[in-house]
């Protein structure tokens, strides 16, 4: 591609004929401001926040979407850019409801960060707002537009990250809103509940419906067991929330901020994400001999199950019967646990921790229960596990290292990658590899499966069989690959699905990523903890966790048996559009 030069404030920059001045200026460490930009995924122009100044250009132009060309000469920091940038800062201030000090956003907010930064002291103009929406009826995301700067960033990931096309803005001039269509409910929508919009927001229109009141009066209760369970990409990303640097691994300070909150017991989803692999793993076997229903399709995401039971349901039949691990490791407690330890299964609380907004749906659908008590109790993410360690007055970065309980905190290697794109499918490998074969097969990892490109597919040869096998994140990468599937285009034997792009890593219930941070991708980070907390482990693979083995000699008797089938399997079913 040509390459031109300019100059930006003085300094000399190369740029790629076509790109936009704010990628060149990025590229060169100058900051511009910008607020509607999300990177690849919403760059219209449209907060003006980024405007420059261009000779020869007659007016301030938008860096996010002015091109750059060559001898350009380009200005980011004048009296005239402050005064005007100060002027939109405070028009979109006068729309917005400025109690931050009670916003959940408050410090994370990126029109805080702006305000601050362009030293806003008093906002002049009226709001003319009329009327705002307030919408908590789903399980998983609450919509409050009274906080809404009409960014369009929640649009844009919903529409062409996501494909489920939920929001959208509605009206014109001062009565423009980002609102479903007829300003409905989330719940009487197709959102499937995956939170990315949460994630695109830069301030708190949307965010995550809490449980962490729930959680703490479990505790409080004498009668009550409360059991915790924790994600695998829990670790990988708390510490962010502690001034850490991203991609830092604090398993043991989590499990002691943890037992320090007053929960009876701290265990690891990693058991049940092994115990999952134990039960998909056969029921691919059961289906590569059957032939039917192929290719099987992984069902740990409710985001991904969300978006099939919807927009898919020509797939459910492929769909894994499996219930996602939080949800197994809930049935587990709720009867192995209770009955192995002499607790009454009524006084139990499970709680999750999980990176997923979806996972609050989850534990809401009635399927999910076994003898009429639910799997799982209440769902708090990451931000919220958060906010109640600082509740508690700990000091998390001073906390020293603490282990899992035993025996449901013991996991495998293959079961820590769960939380990365591809980790399902490389785990499930690792065991059904040793199945077909009948002996411990190396190599241990399988690298086509990992990194971050939309759609991995690789062909790996089982029993002298080739298994044709492929992952795909994000729901919009998931259904061009289901397209193919259906056009007769691809053949696959297995697939691995996860609702948002990167895996749970990047899940909807995830610490946001302050907008400054533009030179790393946060899914390659955080994923790489989980692949070393992967290699340090003495098991890595889920069929060797010795308290899988116990499990189900002792209880689920093998792999997909009746009883096996009670407690960790489910169904799906198709459910109308919004």
């Amino acid at each position: 591609m040509e390459k031109v030069q300019l100059t930006i404030d003085g300094i000399k920059v190369e740029a790629k004929q076509g790109e936009s001045v704010l990628s060149a200026a990025k590229r060169a460490d100058i900051h511009i401001p910008t607020l509607c930009y999300l990177k690849e995924t919403n760059e219209i122009g449209a907060c003006r926040l980024c405007i420059v100044d261009i000779e020869g250009q007659r007016n301030l132009q938008p860096a996010c979407v002015f091109p750059v060309s060559d001898g350009m000469n380009v200005k980011t920091s004048t009296n005239q850019l402050r005064k005007a940038r100060k002027n939109i800062l405070k028009l979109l201030l006068s729309n917005h409801d400025r109690e931050c000090l009670s916003c959940f956003r408050n410090k994370s907010c990126e029109l805080q960060d702006l305000a601050e930064e362009f030293n806003i002291d008093k906002v002049p103009f009226e709001s003319n707002r009329e009327s705002h929406t307030y919408d908590d009826n789903s399980p998983s995301v609450v919509r409050d537009t009274s906080k809404c700067v009409l960014c369009g960033r929640c649009i844009s990931v919903c529409r062409d990250v996501q494909k489920t096309d939920v929001l959208d803005f509605t009206n014109r001039g001062i009565d423009t809103q980002v609102t479903p269509a007829f300003n409905a409910s989330l719940t009487e929508t197709n959102c499937i509940s995956c939170g990315q919009c949460i994630m695109a927001c830069p301030v708190g229109a949307l965010k995550e419906k809490e449980d962490m009141q729930k959680v703490w009066d479990a505790i409080e209760d004498d009668d009550i067991h409360v059991v915790v369970q924790t994600a695998p990409a829990i670790r990988t990303a708390l510490g962010e929330e502690f001034g850490l640097p991203i991609g830092t691994r604090v398993t043991g300070k989590m499990v002691t901020a943890l037992r320090r909150m007053g929960f009876s017991k701290v265990f690891d989803t990693n058991f049940a994400a092994d115990l999952t692999i134990m039960e998909e793993g056969y029921e691919l076997l059961n289906r590569l001999e059957s032939g039917e229903n192929l290719p099987l399709i992984t069902s740990c995401s409710p985001g991904w199950i969300n978006y099939c039971e919807i927009m898919a349901p020509k797939f459910i039949d492929n769909l894994s019967s499996c219930k996602s691990p939080h949800q197994m490791f809930g049935a587990i407690v709720k009867t192995y646990y209770a009955e192995k330890n002499n607790i009454d299964p009524n006084k139990i609380f499970v709680a999750s921790v999980m990176p997923c907004t979806a996972k609050k749906s989850e534990a809401a659908r009635e399927e999910n229960q076994v003898n009429g008590l639910r799997d799982v109790d209440a769902v708090i993410t990451t931000r919220e596990l958060a906010k109640m360690i600082k509740q508690s007055g700990i000091d998390f970065n001073k906390l020293s290292d603490g282990e899992f309980d035993n025996p449901l905190g013991e996991y495998s290697g293959a079961a820590a990658i769960f939380g990365a794109t591809g980790g399902v499918m490389e785990a499930a490998l690792r065991t059904v590899a040793d199945v077909i074969e009948e002996k411990d097969m190396d190599p241990v990892e399988y690298k086509e499966v990992r990194g971050i490109k939309g759609v991995k597919e690789a062909t790996v040869n089982l029993g002298g069989k080739e298994i044709n096998i492929a992952v795909a994140h994000g729901t919009k990468m998931a259904q061009e690959l289901l397209d193919k599937i259906d056009a007769g285009e691809k053949q696959y034997h297995f697939v691995e699905v996860m609702g948002c792009s990167g895996g749970c890593v990047t899940g909807g219930g995830q610490p946001h990523v302050p907008s400054k941070i533009t030179d790393i991708d946060v899914r390659v980070e955080r994923a790489k903890v989980l692949y070393k907390e992967d290699t340090i482990q003495k098991v890595r693979k889920s069929h060797e966790n010795p308290f899988i083995q116990k499990l189900y000699k002792e209880f689920l008797e093998a792999p997909n048996s009746e009883k096996a089938h009670k407690l960790l399997h489910t169904h799906f079913a198709p459910r109308s559009k919004g």
